[in-house]
Parts: C-alpha cells; sequence; structure tokens
C-alpha cells in the first residue's frame, strides 16, 4: 500500500532541504509513497505543530522542527 508522505514548511531552507532528502530516499530504494509539499498555513496549523519543517507519514506526525537524516527517513517510511 502507498504511503503518503507531506512535508509541512512555508519554503525556508530547512523546509527545502527535508524535501530534497526524503524525496531522494523514496528514489533510491524504491519507496512506493507519494510525497506532497505543504506550503498552507491554514493546513500546516490542521496538525496543531509550532515549528518547522515537519515530516508526516499516513497522517502521523513524525519530526518536527529539524532536517532528519536519509536513515532517519528511511526508517520512518519503511
Amino acid at each position: 500500500m502507498s504511503k503518503v508522505i507531506k512535508i509541512l514548511g512555508t519554503g525556508c531552507p530547512k523546509c527545502i532541504t527535508m524535501t530534497s532528502i526524503v524525496k531522494d530516499v523514496v528514489a533510491e530504494n524504491d519507496i512506493d509513497a507519494t510525497v506532497e509539499k505543504v506550503e498552507d498555513i491554514a493546513e500546516i496549523i490542521k496538525y496543531n505543530i509550532m515549528t518547522t519543517p515537519v515530516l508526516v507519514v499516513d497522517d502521523v506526525v513524525t519530526i518536527k522542527g529539524r532536517v532528519p537524516s536519509k536513515s532517519e527517513v528511511l526508517e520512518l517510511i519503511k
């Protein structure tokens, strides 16, 4: 079953880096997933978070306020 991965953030450098890392991990490991970048403030607020970037995997907030390593992302989305 395909995973739904969202990166919440308004476009700051950390958000851009996280998006790049997540997309790389998905591509390099042939993971069946949809990666979506969410920049709409109203949508971000629905997740009740105060710091970005945020990694959401299948509607579960997994990382917030920091950029993860590729290995950490792989463990979370496998």
